[in-house]
Parts: structure tokens; sequence; C-alpha cells
């Protein structure tokens, strides 16, 4: 769990210089940019949405000595999921325009998620993840990560795996070792670190112009 929360500390971390680099006006560029956080968000969504449906009950049964730590990760979730819908509903705006003003509105949304973040994600890391653990499944821990493939946006396979990777203290080695199979990291390497590339190229480009 604590790879996919990098990616999260990572790109909404990064979200205000992203919209930053957007050049007044210039709705083309805002576009990219909002549909990468678009990306995140919708990833985050269903990362608490699976907790929320499948993972608090679970602890509760298994570990009721943890009902305390699920109460409060019930709690930020609710917390995170207002400063998600804000930036939801900010972006289409300011994708359409690229002007400043409609910039604000997901700044301020960024910041709650990023404060959130900084709450939520290391208390999680600390009282719930041990304990998961020790009470679930490998089929349990694994349907998480199914859960989070099936909700990716069609055409943004490469664009995520890529903020996974590059999140990682090893820039995703490990990870790819441990979570692809060895036909989908030839794929990786011969067209997916391109296209995330390319994409990467596409979100700062602006700044160079």
């Amino acid at each position: 769990m604590a790879e996919i929360h990098r990616m999260y500390r990572a790109g909404f971390g990064e979200g205000r210089d992203l919209v930053a680099g957007v050049a007044e006006g210039d709705a083309a560029h805002a576009d990219v940019v909002g549909d990468h956080l678009d990306m995140l968000s919708v990833s985050l969504h269903a990362h608490h949405e699976f907790e929320d449906e499948h993972l608090w009950d679970t602890l509760d049964e298994r570990a009721p000595a943890c009902a305390g730590h699920v109460s409060r990760m019930k709690e930020q979730h609710a917390v995170m999921l207002v400063h998600l819908r804000e930036l939801d509903a900010a972006l289409p705006v300011w994708r359409k325009s690229g002007r400043a003003t409609d910039a604000a509105a997901v700044n301020a949304a960024l910041d709650g998620i990023n404060a959130a973040l900084a709450v939520h994600l290391p208390d999680e890391e600390q009282n719930i993840v041990p304990v998961m653990e020790t009470v679930l499944t490998q089929k349990e821990v694994d349907a998480a990560g199914v859960h989070g493939r099936k909700a990716t946006p069609k055409g943004k396979t490469w664009a995520q795996l890529g903020a996974i990777l590059a999140a990682q203290p090893d820039g995703g080695a490990e990870w790819q070792r441990e979570h692809l199979p060895a036909p989908f990291r030839l794929i990786w390497r011969w067209v997916g670190r391109r296209r995330y590339e390319e994409n990467r190229a596409e979100l700062v480009g602006a700044r160079a112009r």
C-alpha cells in the first residue's frame, strides 16, 4: 500500500507546479494537466472506495482492537472526499479556459487534498497496514490491486503505471519485479515507458515555450 501511497504524495504534491506551468488562457495545456489530475483523482477515489466497501468491516470483524483506528480512517476518508469532489468540480471549468481565475479553485482543492493526505497516509501506514498484513489473505490483498486497475481510465494505463514507478525510491525496478509479469515488463520497456515520457513532456512542456 505504501507504494501506491507514494504515487498520491508525488502526483498531488506536484499538482500546483503543473497548474502554474500552464500559461494564461492555454486551454490545450490546461486540458492535458487537468486530465492528469483527473486520473489521480479517479485512482484515489477507487482506492478509498475499495477500503470503505471491503476493508473496514473485515478489520472490525477480525481485529476488534483496531476499531479506533478504523473509525479514524473513515473520518479521514470523509474529509478527503470533500476535497476530491471540489477538485472534480473545478477541473472541467479550468480545462476549458486555462485561466488563472479558474485555476484558483483547482489549487484550493489540491491544497485540501495534500493536507488530508499528510494526515491520512502516515496514519494508515502505521496503524492499519500492519494489521492488514496479519489478518488478510493474499487473495484479499490482491483484490485491491484488481479494483484499482479496473478503475484506471481508458487510455491511462501507461500514464498511471509510469506515475507509480516514478514515485518509488529506486525508480520502480523492485515494484516491477514484484507486481508485473515478465511479458508486461517487456511491453513497458518497449512501449509503455515511451508513452509515459511523452505524456510527461506534454504535462510540463509549456514551461519551455
